[in-house]
């Protein structure tokens, strides 16, 4: 019988032990993860779900038992008061805090507005000055073939012309 058991076990081969390696910093812990990760492609990898933002719970619509921390109370309404004005402090602060983030991004996007604003306007301006290069640039060129395809034997007077017109332009 022990033979019979020894040949329906599928043999497997032994896998060698993996060497322990440990993760000196986040980053070799991360890594060790990925390998981890990649010797199974076909294997699912887990992905966490994303937490969900802690909300206070909703004041109630209808108080029917309004009490106090004043004299008179039973010494347990004490505690039920404590943790109603607790739960309310809390939703008030989480307001506070939602309102805060609000008015933080708006002036964030109030900001990014105008800073892209102000950099169009620099780009136009200097857009202006480039072509305004440009254009002169192309006027001299233009000028200098005409005055050199133009044979006048009054060659003295043009060249002075063109350079009164060169410090005009300046």
């Amino acid at each position: 019988m022990a033979a019979e058991s020894e040949v329906s076990k599928p043999a497997r081969p032994k896998k060698e032990p993996q060497p322990l390696v440990i993760p000196k910093n986040a980053t070799d812990e991360q890594g060790l993860k990925l390998e981890r990760l990649m010797r199974n492609p076909d294997k699912p990898a887990p992905i966490p779900e994303r937490l969900k933002e802690w909300n206070p719970r909703a004041p109630p619509e209808f108080v029917r038992d309004v009490m106090g921390s004043s004299a008179g109370a039973g010494s347990g309404e004490f505690h039920v008061y404590r943790h109603l004005r607790r739960r309310e402090y809390q939703r008030q602060e989480f307001m506070d805090v939602i309102s805060e983030e609000q008015k933080l991004d708006e002036e964030f996007q109030l900001k990014i507005k105008d800073n892209q604003v102000k950099a169009e306007e620099r780009t136009a301006k200097r857009r202006l000055k480039r072509q305004k290069l440009k254009e002169k640039k192309k006027a001299k060129k233009a000028k200098q073939e005409n005055n050199g395809t133009q044979k006048d034997p009054q060659k003295g007077e043009d060249k002075e012309m063109s350079s009164e017109e060169d410090e005009s332009d300046d």
